[in-house]
């Protein structure tokens, strides 16, 4: 077994924790203090522990739970990165919640959003249809922030341990974002119904090993303090501490923000070490034959949705990786069916796109995204409606980072050498970035590594522009 389960339940501050020391926060960022005791364990003493224990194969099927209001489209760097470290393929699933975000009280069903409930009932399914397909009788749950909650969900309640060997959650707020007496019906409020339940009794079941991955101190989501509302009261929050579980396998990965800890290369290293029993040897390597594709989705009753949008009109071009500027006609184009999908077509694995949407109810919208260098059939176009007011403005150009925030003092991220208003410093708590240009012109966008030229186009005739970034 991965840890030793704790026979009697101890609270989240008792559990111990592994420090994995990949660096400090960024400057302004608090380091949490953590006990002395638990500052001893090293990385090597971590990697031992889950190389000593872990009982998996590489004919385990993997399945990728996403969080709140996001798409399976997350997850696809790292399914590329367990490719690259020779998992098949084919045992690699990811997962859309059809509605993904959280109603405001998880005993009310609301249009465009799921229970708790309706999100473990989905992930049941897909794990009945993938031990079929793959002929096992378990999987390996990783799940990201909420979707850590359904996988527990599902453990718990909906007879998961059965078919679960291991369970890594990233980030979830297993004792909760907040902790308040108002809001009982809140998925992620500490003393609520749901979590009340969830933690009741032992905080993980002994046929499933369970691995949590937590921030030190630079999640949003797992703060001590959390500021309210325009009253300018605070509210308890869940603490830095709010994702271990008491009798897990608990990870502490320095700097790392909310989403990171699934995501980033050392949140990868850690999922891959308590998966395989050994460190990942390989980065992203790329493919020669690249064949990418995707679904496009939209809003409904304002929330994100990941169900299909049918008679959309997507154009792929090839563009100039300094200018953006389209090289020549589109590589690839197709309109959308029931299914949403508008692919595959054959890339390159070092072509910089520009994805063109066009569908009723929605501004054109034009997606600059870093190279491909491996093979996905989870491209997401999310479509989104024109933003309140934004028609005063020429142009505007939004950067996005669904993997991750930026982090003032910790990120490089620029649009024409200029730090876009809007990104608060400390806590890295922003995704997305936007600044008015005119209309016509070439936009040079970075974050840190990568970088992008995008063209602009007019927000008067209902065109917004995205420059998208994978790491």
């Amino acid at each position: 077994m991965i840890a030793a389960h704790a026979s009697t339940p101890v609270p989240p501050s008792a559990a111990v924790n592994r420090v994995l020391s990949f660096g400090l926060p960024g400057p302004g960022i608090p380091r949490q203090m953590l006990p002395r005791h638990l500052l001893v364990a090293t990385l090597m003493l971590t990697v031992a522990a889950v190389s000593e224990t872990s009982t998996q194969t590489a004919d385990r099927p993997i399945v990728f739970v996403h969080g709140n209001g996001d798409s399976a489209a997350l997850w696809h760097t790292t399914l590329w990165r367990f490719e690259s470290n020779g998992y098949d393929r084919s045992r690699l699933f990811a997962l859309d919640m059809v509605a993904p975000a959280a109603p405001d009280d998880d005993r009310v069903d609301e249009p465009n959003r799921s229970t708790s409930t309706e999100q473990r009932d989905q992930l049941a399914a897909a794990v009945t249809r993938i031990l079929a397909e793959t002929g096992q009788t378990h999987v390996i749950l990783v799940g990201s922030s909420r979707g850590g909650n359904t996988i527990r969900n599902y453990i718990k309640t909906g007879a998961g341990h059965a078919t679960v060997s291991l369970a890594v959650l990233c980030g979830t707020p297993n004792h909760g974002v907040f902790a308040s007496e108002e809001v009982p019906g809140s998925e992620y409020n500490g003393r609520g119904d749901f979590l009340t339940r969830l933690n009741a009794g032992s905080e993980i079941h002994p046929d499933v090993e369970f691995v949590t991955i937590r921030s030190d101190a630079n999640d949003k989501y797992a703060q001590p303090v959390l500021p309210v509302d325009a009253a300018g009261d605070d509210l308890a929050g869940g603490g830095y501490d709010s994702p271990t579980l008491a009798g897990a396998l608990n990870l502490v990965i320095d700097g790392l923000d909310h989403r990171e800890v699934a995501f980033a290369p050392r949140a990868f290293d850690a999922i891959y070490r308590a998966v395989a029993g050994r460190p990942p040897t390989a980065g992203i390597t790329p493919e020669t034959d690249v064949r990418l594709g995707g679904i496009v989705s939209g809003f409904a009753n304002g929330e994100p949705t990941n169900l299909p949008v049918d008679g959309a009109v997507v154009a792929v071009y090839d563009v100039h990786p300094e200018t953006g500027a389209r090289l020549g006609d589109p590589i690839h184009r197709a309109t959308t069916g029931l299914d949403g999908r508008w692919g595959p077509f054959a890339g390159s694995p070092a072509a910089p796109y520009e994805f063109v949407v066009s569908a009723a109810g929605y501004p054109t919208t034009h997606v600059y995204r870093s190279p491909f260098p491996r093979s996905t059939d989870l491209i997401r176009i999310r479509l989104e409606p024109l933003p309140g007011g934004a028609a005063s403005q020429p142009a505007i150009v939004t950067m996005t980072r669904p993997r991750g925030y930026f982090g003032h003092g910790r990120d490089t991220f620029t649009m024409d050498g200029r730090v876009p208003d809007g990104v608060v410093a400390g806590v890295p708590t922003t995704s997305a970035a936007s600044m008015p240009f005119a209309i016509a012109r070439t936009v040079h966008v970075v974050f840190n590594e990568e970088a992008l030229a995008v063209r602009t186009y007019p927000l008067a005739e209902q065109h917004v522009v995205f420059a998208e970034f994978h790491y």
